[in-house]
């Protein structure tokens, strides 16, 4: 559905060919910008019908987009002038509307962070950048202690609450290029790209400060939420998988120990 929408704003992006003009001697021809705008318009529509990612029909778009600006500046297509503005707005319009898409299916509706499938795109790219320009990745796995007891003594909205209050207090603490995701009921993955060990140590460390500074208020009463987390850092070559099962082990070994305490993958 997505591609039949988009092949159709690309030809609504491609002007009609003007009408061969009456030779009075001298033959009028299109210019070359114009033979190659409607070949390039082909290009991105073939591109379209042979993929069904969202990032690419939008890096597709994109292209589409800037060869219709471009139109603007060619004489020929002047009395065609409205269709190109509209053909703009539409493919505007609907890149706007597929990037809306990409992101509610990367996130997690409950707590606004990323969903596991978001986490694991960025942890492909992040991995990627990182053993290519050799620089560190850390990465957290948390997970809230005795969550369970929380929703059987105060019920699943008072847990869902507690979900939504942890992530926001990541959220207003780690850096800009940090990311943090849902990774499974109440475990979470912080990944930190350029961040040595001790420095994702001591951000986790922080969290956990400011966590048990912000209790959360319900019935009355004074709710501390706590949580346990493994920080590892990535070894050169290592895959996802790997690093995310050290840092589990390590958060297994602060579950282990009691709890409220951040482990270091060895």
């Amino acid at each position: 559905m997505t591609s039949d929408k988009t092949r159709s704003v690309l030809r609504l992006a491609t002007p009609p060919r003007p009408k061969q003009a009456v030779r009075t001697g001298r033959e009028r021809r299109r210019p070359a910008e114009t033979d190659d705008y409607y070949n390039r318009i082909k290009i991105y529509a073939q591109k379209i019908r042979e993929t069904s990612d969202i990032d690419d029909i939008i890096a597709i778009l994109d292209q589409a987009l800037g060869q219709t600006r471009a139109l603007h500046t060619a004489d020929e297509v002047a009395i065609a002038r409205r269709q190109v503005v509209t053909a703009e707005q539409r493919i505007e319009q609907l890149k706007s509307e597929l990037e809306l898409v990409n992101k509610l299916v990367r996130e997690d509706q409950l707590t606004g962070a990323l969903n596991r499938r978001g986490m694991d795109d960025a942890m492909a790219r992040e991995a990627a950048r990182a053993e290519r320009n050799g620089t560190p990745l850390c990465i957290t796995l948390i997970d809230i202690d005795n969550f369970k007891k929380i929703n059987d003594s105060f019920g699943h909205q008072v847990g869902d609450i507690v979900l939504v209050h942890l992530v926001a207090i990541i959220m207003e603490t780690i850096r800009t290029n940090d990311l943090i995701g849902r990774y499974g009921g109440e475990e979470f993955l912080l990944l930190l790209p350029d961040s040595r060990i001790d420095e994702a140590t001591a951000v986790t460390v922080r969290l956990q400060r400011k966590l048990a500074a912000k209790p959360i208020s319900w019935a009355n009463q004074q709710l501390l939420v706590t949580f346990s987390a493994g920080v590892a850092t990535r070894r050169p070559g290592e895959s996802e998988a790997a690093l995310i099962n050290r840092a589990d082990q390590a958060l297994y070994e602060a579950k282990r120990a009691g709890k409220d305490r951040v482990m270091v993958a060895p």
